[in-house]
């Protein structure tokens, strides 16, 4: 039997090999080798290297096993239960502007954690606490996920590709286009404000965000009759009580041991989340958020359409009153500490006196 074709080309390719120019034909002795040895280069110390994955507080990993499924995912809640031609325009355009506040904060949560989540291996935190940071990401990304579908699903090719076709639409229009401004400008404040204050001063500006942030949605989730955004703020509210774990685990290591600067720089902060995070627990303050007259009754029109649609906004009332009791939530958890709560006059509640600086804004949603 003559061989085959490929039996033919497997003998030629192996009568045509090279052997290496050199090989080794011995092991080199290691005693040798050491003798020649020399010393990396040292690292510089905002460097995500060496990486180390020591544990400090073993309840971070049980955190981060909880957050390995969160028990949901954006693209299986029932977005076809929303029907844009069940409301009217107006409808329409104020709840798509209400996801559309929210995304500023919501939708700058994947950036503004996984930034945070390199500083935590610039930094060398633990390796649970890292961990827990990758889950907040990912938790972030979902929510931001959900935005982004409503907007889409009530206003085809918003937030902004889109030609409003009533007078409260453009208004809810003009409207988005300042808070994305601002938010553009919260972004320049948080990168240029992340790699200068210590871990505990971060963290507590996480962990207002993160009271504030399940606050909302525990409160949305309540008065909301639309089935599928009721299921969305069930769990966004669940993810964000997760992160307010995780905040609460890492100051219990960080909060003892401050110092004074590092009180004194908390309140500042303090002050300054929730200046920031008034514009979506309450109403945008000026000291930080710069917008035009007709940005206030504008959007107080726009919530009470929303909510007549069923969306789940409270009223201003309802809503000073949600942020009170979250501020003083927070309140709560610092007091013990010695760290003086500044003065939130917007919402009745005494304190220290502090200067707003708008370059010192960190808090994350």
């Amino acid at each position: 039997m003559n061989p085959s074709p490929a039996s033919q080309d497997t003998a030629a390719l192996a009568r045509a090999l090279i052997p290496p120019p050199e090989q080794v034909l011995t092991m080199p002795d290691p005693q040798t080798l050491l003798a020649k040895i020399e010393t990396a280069p040292g690292i510089d110390g905002a460097n995500i290297f060496p990486l180390e994955w020591h544990v400090q507080t073993p309840k971070l990993y049980d955190i981060y096993d909880a957050a390995r499924d969160p028990g949901w995912s954006p693209h299986t809640l029932a977005w076809d239960t929303l029907r844009a031609e069940d409301y009217s325009l107006d409808q329409r355009y104020a709840m798509a502007y209400w996801f559309s506040l929210l995304a500023v904060f919501d939708g700058s949560g994947p950036s503004v954690f996984a930034r945070a989540m390199i500083h935590t291996y610039e930094s060398k935190e633990e390796d649970p606490v890292r961990k827990c940071f990758f889950s907040v990401v990912r938790d972030e990304m979902n929510h931001e996920e959900v935005c982004g579908r409503a907007i889409k699903r009530l206003t085809p090719g918003g937030p902004l590709g889109y030609v409003p076709e009533t007078p409260l639409g453009h208004l809810a229009r003009n409207n988005i286009e300042w808070l994305y401004y601002n938010g553009s400008r919260y972004w320049t404040g948080f990168k240029n404000g992340v790699d200068k204050y210590p871990l505990a001063i971060l963290f507590t500006s996480f962990l207002f965000g993160e009271v504030a942030s399940s606050t909302l949605f525990h409160g949305m989730y309540q008065r909301t009759t639309i089935p599928v955004f009721k299921e969305a703020f069930k769990r966004i509210g669940q993810d964000e009580g997760r992160h307010l774990g995780i905040c609460l685990a890492v100051l219990q290591k960080l909060l003892p041991v401050l110092t004074e600067d590092d009180k004194q720089m908390i309140s500042i902060q303090l002050r300054a989340g929730f200046v920031f995070l008034s514009g979506i627990l309450y109403e945008p303050p000026e000291q930080f958020w710069k917008l035009p007259p007709t940005f206030i009754p504008a959007q107080r029109h726009i919530d009470e359409v929303a909510r007549s649609a069923g969306l789940g906004i409270l009223t201003l009332d309802e809503r000073k009153a949600n942020w009170k009791t979250a501020v003083l939530r927070m309140k709560a958890n610092l007091d013990p500490y010695g760290i003086e709560f500044p003065a939130l006059p917007e919402v009745g509640i005494e304190g220290k006196e502090v200067v707003f600086d708008p370059e010192k804004v960190i808090p994350i949603f």
